[in-house]
């Protein structure tokens, strides 16, 4: 990731640094899932309604949209329904509409259970009444958020939305002299492992705006770059972010088997053995219509455990009784992983800066307690427009000042910072979910997961979120002042290895089978867009592998990296794109860039 002043001029003759087009929008949205979609389908509602056309582009680094999507996924509709009021049919029929464009079925949540699974094989049923309201699925479907990507996508299109899949923004350009985003550029293709221009070269494209918005998802190259660039996390007085790893795959099940509309969730077996076990993690399990089981574990990164491998407990938890009797005799269609925030709350940062803001979760905006982010990515694209479209449309002649109208940018005014977004957010309904279990993810650290579901039964029946403490996140094993996933790990001289049973072929896989199932792609003679970060150059060899016992080559959910002869391999080509090396690495030795547009995962059904 580079950010740059915003200039196109050339240093040489070399094509790679020759002049890149430019193409000038009101907005330019980073990011084709949920949160960037709904924004751009607001924005372009608002066009119609009052008059005042804005024109909008989303960049999509997938092939196409959603092609890169992954979630569990049971849906709350609300944000959803709200943004869709605002068409012409009110909404309604959504559900259907989802069905007749993508031929995918949302299916309405009918049964729920919560399961404390037990190493033996045994389990325990947790009563509903117990549980936090914000786990109850009344009125929620079952959906592929993939698919429903895919549906956005086309209705964004339909009413003048430029989306353009296959491209990667690689740069955030800035106006020249000024601290202000301007946009972003796309990745220059046909670039071989040398770095040479090859035959098919193309520079990337620029793509500026008013305003930029970023809704690239968790730990998103140029939202971080972003954040990092502004100190947003300083100035929103966030604490440090912390990730998940969501595996999952997608099973096709004999009639037998299905229970349309069963939703069931875990806790225990294979990441806790005991009330102290501070392992963060659950798992998932929906039947969505017509035969298909949806499966999949998330696993915190914040575990200590350098020999933890994420995978392969995933692969043991399906071989637990009250898992496999929902897979037996099915196959296993999809498989694929991404990592989700779990900070919550308390690491939200601040949204807005100079051109531009951050959406979705690129921001954080993701419910652990409630195991789903989806519907508050959605408001937040929402309320992002809203704001955005009042503040391009205010003032003398605005209308005539448009790039809708004018087909460029007007020189003399100066990128903006959209603070209304911010302080709408607060006053939202995701702000008070989130404020409600702020500090649940903390009590888990502190006390592992009994003291952590004592907690949240605590906040969500009781104190919900107004209890008049903070807790503060814990200490990291290198003794700095605040843990991160990166410095939870402990050497592995404290641990035992994990000796993971071989997979059968039929229940469990091992890894290279199920990647492709993920459908994952890159053109091979590109450089490789996992760089090792230049001032910690010496830590996968001499820290990494020495001291952690190597733990990317069980973290990475992609057999990305592995050691041959006690040096460093990254096998690329491989990665599907789930931003876990860029957390997990001992020092955070990886620098996560955009791969040329395209690359990476082909989700279907995720």
């Amino acid at each position: 990731m580079n950010l740059r002043p915003f200039s196109s001029e050339a240093d040489d003759d070399s094509p790679m640094e020759q002049p890149r087009e430019a193409m000038p929008y009101d907005v330019v949205i980073v990011g084709g899932g949920p949160a960037g979609l709904s924004a751009a389908i607001r924005l372009k509602q608002l066009s119609a309604s009052k008059g005042v056309d804005l024109s909008v582009c989303v960049l999509e680094k997938g092939s196409e949209v959603g092609s890169h999507i992954l979630s569990g996924n049971v849906f709350d509709p609300k944000a959803l329904e709200e943004l869709l009021s605002h068409n012409d049919d009110g909404g309604e029929g959504w559900a259907e509409a989802l069905e007749a464009s993508q031929d995918s079925k949302a299916t309405p949540v009918k049964e729920d259970a919560f399961l404390v699974l037990t190493e033996s094989g045994g389990s325990y049923q947790v009563p509903n009444f117990l549980l936090p309201s914000q786990l109850h699925n009344d009125g929620n479907y079952i959906i592929s958020l993939s698919k429903l990507t895919r549906y956005l996508g086309e209705m964004a299109e339909g009413l003048g939305v430029e989306i353009y899949p296959g491209f990667a923004a690689d740069e955030v350009l800035y106006a020249e002299g000024t601290k202000a985003v301007r946009g972003v550029a796309t990745k220059d293709v046909g670039i071989s492992k040398e770095g040479a221009a090859k035959d098919t070269f193309e520079r990337g494209v620029e793509l500026l705006g008013r305003q930029t918005l970023f809704a690239e998802g968790a730990r998103g190259s140029c939202s971080e770059a972003i954040i990092k660039d502004f100190n947003l996390r300083q100035e929103g007085a966030a604490d440090v972010q912390h990730y998940g790893l969501g595996i999952k795959e997608v099973w096709e099940v004999p009639e037998e088997n299905f229970k349309p509309g069963f939703v069931q969730h875990t806790l225990g077996y294979p990441l806790q053995s005991s009330p102290t076990d501070k392992v963060y993690g659950g798992s998932f399990l929906y039947h969505q219509e017509p035969n298909l089981v949806l499966c999949g574990l998330v696993v915190g990164l914040d575990y200590e455990n350098p020999y933890l491998n994420p995978y392969q407990e995933f692969q043991r938890w399906k071989t637990h009784p009250a898992i496999k009797q929902h897979l037996e005799g099915g196959t296993c269609v999809q498989y694929g992983a991404r990592v989700l925030n779990e900070g919550g709350y308390h690491s939200l940062p601040k949204l807005t800066f100079p051109g531009g803001m951050l959406l979705g979760c690129s921001a954080g905006f993701l419910n652990a307690v409630k195991i789903k982010g989806s519907h508050c990515a959605i408001k937040s694209g929402v309320v992002a427009a809203e704001s955005v479209y009042d503040s391009l449309t205010s003032g003398e002649d605005a209308d005539e000042k448009t790039v809708a109208t004018m087909g460029e940018i007007d020189a003399d005014a100066p990128p903006v910072e959209v603070t209304e977004y911010a302080d709408s957010m607060e006053k939202s309904w995701v702000y008070d979910e989130l404020k409600e279990v702020r500090n649940c993810h903390a009590a888990f650290s502190k006390w592992g997961v009994g003291g952590g579901l004592l907690y949240t039964g605590i906040a969500a029946h009781v104190t919900k979120g107004k209890e008049p403490w903070t807790l503060p996140t814990p200490v990291g094993s290198d003794g700095n002042a605040v843990k991160t996933d990166s410095t939870a790990t402990k050497p592995a001289e404290n641990f035992v290895p994990i000796n993971y049973p071989a997979p059968d072929g039929v229940l469990t896989f091992d890894l290279l089978t199920n990647l492709q199932r993920s459908g994952t792609y890159h053109e091979d003679d590109q450089p490789s867009h996992l760089r090792i970060k230049a001032d910690v150059a010496e830590v996968p060899e001499s820290i990494s592998l020495q001291v952690y016992a190597a733990p990317e080559s069980r973290f990475c959910p992609a057999g990305v990296y592995e050691y041959v002869d006690e040096k460093l391999v990254i096998n690329a080509q491989n990665c599907i794109h789930c931003k876990c090396c860029s957390i997990k690495m001992p020092k955070e030795y990886i620098n996560w860039t955009v791969p040329e547009g395209g690359g990476g995962p082909q989700y279907q059904v995720m």
